[in-house]
């Protein structure tokens, strides 16, 4: 069975917010083209996201050393592993984000440095650093009040891409939700356009992670 990882960071119910609402699109529409599909979702204002702070880089410090770690290093790393391996174990992966002040929520950037782990998921060789993850693709949905595709300011979809490319996902498609907060006499319009486009993503990739 394969595994598709949907991992949303924003604390808005999706009622209120035009991204999640264009994911679950997505999700209902993959999961009814392929029902033998294994979903796994995170929100991750609703769970335990561990940022890089004093006890975790004291804890790497101490792997090379073979010092014992304390509790307090042990159970925050505990909490970065176990989102390095829900992510490892997936085949696809699922980002429904906001932009905030041109970037997503700093949650997102949290999650990503639990994922991006040499040994793990990359290795350093000599010509450079390389992906060890194959076979896997990603759908990134951005909801932006502006319009923000194709500008130098759409920083977090751009770091995404270059954080999945550095450890070896390379198929990524971006569906954008954008434009509610300057064209406010539109977002009807708006988002159904991009639920029609999810729904038409969702039917096109879901062959891709079929059994």
């Amino acid at each position: 069975m394969k595994k598709v990882l949907y991992v949303s960071a924003n604390p808005k119910p999706t009622e209120l917010s035009y991204s999640k609402q264009v994911a679950e699109t997505f999700m209902t529409t993959l999961t009814n083209e392929n029902p033998a599909l294994e979903v796994e979702a995170i929100e991750l204002y609703d769970v335990d996201v561990q940022e890089i702070d004093g006890d975790v880089l004291s804890a790497w410090g101490k792997f090379a050393s073979g010092e014992a770690l304390t509790d307090v290093e042990a159970a925050k790393v505990a909490t970065m592993n176990g989102m390095l391996e829900k992510f490892m174990e997936a085949d696809m992966y699922v980002f429904a984000t906001p932009m905030w002040n041109f970037f997503f929520p700093a949650r997102m950037k949290m999650f990503l440095d639990s994922v991006l782990t040499a040994g793990k998921t990359f290795r350093y060789t000599e010509q450079g650093p390389v992906g060890l993850l194959e076979n896997k693709q990603a759908i990134h949905i951005q909801g932006t009040g502006g319009i923000y595709t194709g500008t130098d300011l759409n920083f977090a979809d751009a770091y995404l891409r270059q954080a999945l490319a550095f450890v070896g996902v390379t198929e990524v498609t971006t569906l954008p939700v954008e434009g509610m907060n300057q064209y406010p006499d539109k977002i009807e319009e708006i988002v159904a356009d991009a639920k029609a486009k999810a729904e038409a993503l969702a039917k096109e990739v879901a062959g891709a992670v079929t059994v």
